[in-house]
């Protein structure tokens, strides 16, 4: 399966509404710290403004919610697989994302058949404190071998910058936040991203 190689991730819909109308295809929204109410709002606000403009919207943590509001995708982390019925997900026929950081991580995602697998932080990051260092482009490298015809989404510290050396390291598609949540015209940032990755 080919994805966009451009792969942001938002905090809420609000971001959704100003972002999917430039051209972000493939984008995950990363609802944290609302009420479940609240959550949902945001998620099924994310699903209406990524049907309008053509786009795949992937749920963050919230399989619940992503199967009953009629979610293509969802993205998991570790503490998330925890919880998750997994096999719940697919009777519902979402696709889904996992995040690895170790070759133990690794292992467990790829025994699910992911349809996209994480590596990160692939340089340092400021968007959370993790116990994990970079893991660097050899990881990315290692990462692909391992994952084979599985896409594999490089992210941590991302730039439009670096995206080309982790893409030619082996990643198909990298994730960002900080390098436009942050910017100070997100716009502008998110076109730079559509030029460099097409």
């Amino acid at each position: 399966m080919s994805l966009p190689r451009f792969y942001p991730i938002f905090s809420n819909a609000a971001w959704l509404a100003r972002m999917l109308p430039l051209g972000v295809r493939f984008v995950q929204l990363r609802v944290k710290d609302m009420s479940e109410a609240e959550t949902r709002a945001q998620i099924r606000a994310g699903l209406a403004l990524a049907r309008q403009h053509g786009a795949m919207l992937v749920v963050n943590d919230h399989w619940r919610i992503a199967i009953t509001e009629g979610a293509d995708w969802v993205h998991l982390g570790q503490e998330d697989l925890d919880a998750a019925d997994v096999p719940a997900i697919r009777r519902a026929g979402l696709r889904i994302g996992i995040s690895t950081h170790d070759r133990a991580e690794l292992d467990r995602a790829l025994a699910l058949s992911p349809d996209y697998v994480a590596l990160g932080p692939v340089w340092p990051t400021i968007l959370k404190q993790m116990k994990w260092h970079e893991q660097g482009l050899e990881c990315v490298a290692e990462w692909k071998r391992l994952v084979g015809d599985t896409p594999l989404c490089a992210i941590g510290g991302l730039s439009v910058e670096r995206a080309p050396q982790a893409l030619a390291a082996g990643a198909d598609l990298v994730s960002v936040v900080t390098d436009i949540t942050l910017n100070p015209d997100p716009e502008a940032r998110v076109r730079d991203w559509l030029e460099a990755l097409p």
